[in-house]
């Protein structure tokens, strides 16, 4: 019955129905969505995301950790912040959560349920219904406010203008960077993906920008917003230093400085997003952040999938890196944090529209021992055949594993005790990852 699920299992089961947009994402002629079956969920719910303020994020790398980061130094502060997020980790809970901690499992089957409920109600002029993400996202804006959470961190999926989360007004619009990623949808150049994300400034958003690129910026900045932060310029990195579990930074924002500030995180890219987040949250309030209370709320940071240490014998790493820009930070940060006598073991798997080869060589691919090709289940995943023919025409020599389970497998008998293992390439392959090391 449409509105109520017996168990979690029968809920999860509804929700994969609606995998429309994911199949199609990355193939041949696909129009880009619109916002109109969007507001008219939101609308037949009763507009619940208009009833509690918002910090939007998106960003072609980063823009998950700077939203974690973010939830973190609100929570330190006193506030109850509820978090969208895409895609999830371990399960899809992960994708909406307080406090950064997911939904239980019945809670999250009354959030789809909630849902399901009006889902008659809501078809485009195709007679079309929600899609996977509009589902997701309308469930957490839903949530948040029957909980009355006090803020929203909110975390684009794909660009920003159309994407099912922008039927906000963000009260500080956060834009870490603009990269080559998803141009089949909203590229083919990057102004047109700087627009794209740009989409999610209004007119009353404090803008804070980590972009720097002066042809990016102008567009940027073009899409208006009551005030406008630049990288650089208001806010940015005064300092980032390798420390044991993690770096010390300092950095600036329009309200002053933070200096020694710890990050229990790897890689020097880590601390941009760090910037972004504390000038984000002093944006929202309108005052510098207590250095003190920084430095608690970062101190309990974690990254799930992003650069995460999930093994020690051997050092095995899971990143989500899926563009060749994220790919590249992972390679510095293996190459240049992590000092070993064995070339490591790279587990590299990818979803379409990515493709395998360019991933392989911003990863320095030939700087592996071993490379293991594998695929996660996913409706885009490119199979491992394709990924190993693409390490092959690259002159690596390339195992094939048919399942992520049995590429960490195999790149842990590769490593040795003394080795190391870096599994990358997608979210999806990280998470997979993972699930299969906690086990």
């Amino acid at each position: 019955m449409p509105g109520s699920f017996d168990t979690y299992d029968d809920a999860i089961a509804w929700l994969i129905e609606h995998y429309n947009l994911e199949r199609q994402l990355g193939g041949v002629g696909v129009d880009a969505p619109t916002l109109d079956r969007m507001r008219s969920l939101m609308g037949v719910l009763g507009d619940p995301q208009n009833s509690i303020p918002a910090i939007h994020v998106t960003g072609t790398n980063g823009k998950g950790s700077t939203s974690r980061m973010l939830v973190e130094l609100l929570g330190a502060i006193g506030l109850d912040a509820g978090s969208y997020s895409s895609p999830h980790i371990e399960r899809v809970n992960d994708r909406i959560a307080i406090a950064n901690q997911p939904l239980s499992d019945d809670d999250f089957a009354t959030a789809l349920a909630e849902i399901a409920a009006v889902e008659p109600f809501v078809v485009d002029a195709e007679g079309s219904p929600p899609n996977y993400f509009e589902v997701l996202c309308a469930a957490a804006y839903n949530w948040f406010a029957a909980t009355a959470v006090d803020v929203n961190v909110i975390e684009v999926g794909v660009g920003g203008r159309w994407d099912a989360t922008n039927v906000i007004d963000g009260e500080v619009a956060v834009i870490t960077n603009v990269g080559a990623d998803h141009l089949e949808i909203i590229g083919p150049a990057l102004g047109d993906v700087a627009y794209e994300k740009a989409g999610i400034i209004s007119p009353d958003s404090h803008v804070v920008c980590g972009e720097t690129e002066p042809e990016l910026v102008d567009i940027i900045s073009a899409a208006g917003g009551r005030e406008f932060w630049l990288r650089g310029v208001d806010f940015d990195v005064l300092g980032d230093r390798l420390a044991v579990g993690g770096r010390v930074i300092d950095l600036f924002t329009p309200y002053g400085r933070h200096e020694e500030v710890f990050l229990p995180v790897h890689g020097a890219h880590q601390a941009s997003n760090v910037a972004a987040a504390v000038a984000a949250v002093e944006a929202f309030f309108g005052r510098q952040v207590d250095d003190e209370l920084l430095s608690g709320a970062l101190a309990s940071l974690t990254l799930p999938a992003r650069f995460e240490v999930m093994g020690r014998q051997p050092l095995v790493i899971v990143d989500g890196a899926h563009n060749p820009a994220g790919a590249r930070a992972a390679a510095e940060t293996l190459f240049g944090d992590f000092s070993s006598d064995k070339a490591p073991v790279l587990v590299v798997g990818c979803n379409r529209p990515h493709e395998p080869g360019p991933l392989l060589e911003a990863l320095g691919a030939h700087r592996f021992g071993s490379v293991v090709a594998t695929a996660p289940d996913w409706p885009r995943a490119v199979p491992p055949d394709e990924v190993a023919a693409a390490g092959r025409e690259l002159g690596l020599e390339v195992q094939i594993a048919p399942s992520v389970a049995d590429a960490t497998d195999s790149a842990v008998e590769l490593a040795g005790s003394e080795g190391v293992v870096l599994i990358a390439g997608s979210l999806y392959v990280a998470s997979e990852a993972r699930i299969h090391l906690l086990e």
